[in-house]
């Protein structure tokens, strides 16, 4: 096995670290918490089965449509329960009825679902970064940070990590042609591109659910 696919692979571990530490402290988070739980135990299953898929050199794209599809709404619920009453629920809600649409339209039309779903990734990427920005910036009132004095740790560490990886994303799936199609030899660089943004995209995703775990255990630990 090649240690780009042992990286690949060692990148769950975090992923099932943090399903199983939510799903045994489910019942102890707030309201706010559990919200992220969900999307935590979404990407948890759809891991798992995309892992099996990929160990039997199965194509798993048609998860990763799933995933940005869900994935959005279940951080969606999570920010919007968040930031209430300090942003309209209705507003999230209505951005993300639109982002599904375009997600649905893009997978059966545009980006076939059995390849790279980019476009929405990308679209997803863009709405997520500008959520956690609102985010920290709400915490930097000073009624929030009272009223939500034994969550800021946690949140902000959640936080932290989903515009890390998201904002990463912009950067590995949008940039990544461009960069490629600028080098001397992009034929070359076309047949390892994919491993190479994929253990890039294992880093960020292994630092994310590390902020994920720090934060959900910082709230019990309180």
């Amino acid at each position: 096995m090649t240690l780009s696919k042992q990286i690949i692979i060692l990148a769950n571990l975090p992923v099932l670290a943090c399903f199983l530490y939510a799903f045994v402290h489910y019942r102890k988070f707030g309201q706010v918490l559990r919200t992220f739980a969900w999307f935590v135990f979404l990407s948890g299953v759809i891991q798992l089965f995309s892992l099996g898929l990929w160990f039997f050199s199965i194509n798993n794209m048609p998860f990763l449509h799933v995933y940005v599809a869900l994935g959005y709404l279940s951080l969606t619920w999570f920010y919007a329960t968040l930031m209430h009453p300090y942003l309209n629920k209705l507003v999230l809600w209505f951005i993300a009825g639109v982002f599904l649409t375009y997600s649905v339209i893009n997978s059966l039309f545009v980006e076939n679902w059995l390849t790279f779903n980019s476009n929405a990734l990308t679209v997803e990427s863009i709405l997520v970064v500008i959520l956690s920005l609102a985010s920290f910036n709400l915490h930097l009132n000073e009624t929030v940070k009272i009223e939500k004095r034994r969550l800021i740790n946690s949140l902000n560490w959640i936080n932290s990590g989903l515009f890390i990886y998201f904002s990463s994303n912009l950067l590995l799936f949008y940039f990544a042609d461009i960069i490629m199609d600028a080098v001397i030899l992009p034929d070359l660089f076309n047949i390892v591109q994919a491993r190479y943004i994929w253990v890039v995209h294992s880093f960020f995703s292994t630092v994310m659910y590390l902020c994920f775990f720090i934060g959900l255990w910082k709230q019990q630990k309180g």
